[in-house]
């Protein structure tokens, strides 16, 4: 599942792509894609006539703001955005096609069908699900030391499952979780109220440079990810933790673990993070 240097790389290409471009059709060929409005014909007259005029995110949702609408989508598996001339056939996990007044379309194409769609007009989509509720970005003010702390404090859970609750936190998931602990030394399966505020402090600082890291290389290309353009991101070169089950630990050599915590697959250096 794209997580938020993924989501991010995307928004920047589109927004290099529809920018500005006029809606002239929407077509929805899987409907139980759109959440909000549940009526189709709805959401695609919404959306007809509609300007695009800024590419936004939060957390893990892409933000498509139109003159009057806020269309928040979420890739989940597989989701991905792709802009072609109309002339251009399509495949059958292709579900929702923008027609725009240049000849050009933006086409959602998902093979797994988990993405989801909920249009709101603009200044309702942060009081309305999914946006309702989640936490403070990791690159946003809010998000210190301090604030990780107190959350953190406040749960029994084990530390991976606590980062991946976007209530607390919005962007982490599987892979960055992982990437985040190995490189602040602490095993996935602490209890998240006993660390200290040295072990807080120093998986802050590892949480942001990550995803930093990772959006300037563009996201990790794991399984089928691309951006907008067909681009493959190249951070998963750097990953430390995340898929490396028996690969030697990149900064002791020892063989790297792999357990399940949470429900989810965690990779982890045994020695590092003891």
């Amino acid at each position: 599942m794209p997580e938020l240097p993924e989501v991010e790389t995307v928004r920047k290409t589109l927004e290099n792509l529809v920018l500005h471009k006029q809606i002239e059709g929407v077509s929805v060929f899987w409907p139980k894609i759109i959440k909000n409005p549940l009526e189709i014909k709805q959401f695609t007259d919404a959306l007809k006539g509609e300007t695009i005029l800024e590419i936004g995110r939060r957390g893990k949702f892409l933000l498509i703001y139109t003159n009057r609408f806020a269309l928040v989508s979420h890739l989940r598996m597989e989701g991905r955005y792709g802009v072609y001339h109309k002339d251009e056939p399509y495949d059958k996990h292709t579900h929702v096609l923008f027609q725009f007044t240049d000849n050009s379309e933006l086409r959602y194409r998902d093979v797994r069908k988990f993405g989801t769609m909920h249009l709101y007009k603009k200044g309702e989509e942060f009081q309305n699900p999914p946006l309702s509720g989640l936490g403070p970005e990791p690159f946003a003010e809010a998000f210190t030391k301090e604030y990780l702390g107190k959350v953190l404090k406040k749960t029994s859970r084990k530390i991976k499952p606590a980062l991946l609750d976007q209530k607390l936190l919005v962007g982490l998931g599987n892979i960055y979780v992982d990437e985040a602990l190995f490189r602040a030394g602490i095993h996935p399966e602490r209890i998240a109220s006993t660390l200290t505020k040295k072990e807080v402090t120093a998986l802050h600082h590892e949480i942001v440079a990550t995803l930093m890291e990772a959006v300037k290389m563009g996201g990790s290309t794991i399984r089928s990810y691309v951006n907008s353009q067909g681009e493959m991101g190249m951070f998963q070169l750097e990953l430390y933790a995340y898929g490396r089950k028996g690969e030697p630990c990149k900064k002791c050599g020892t063989s790297m673990e792999k357990i399940v915590v949470g429900g989810r697959g965690t990779h982890f250096c045994p020695n590092c993070q003891k």
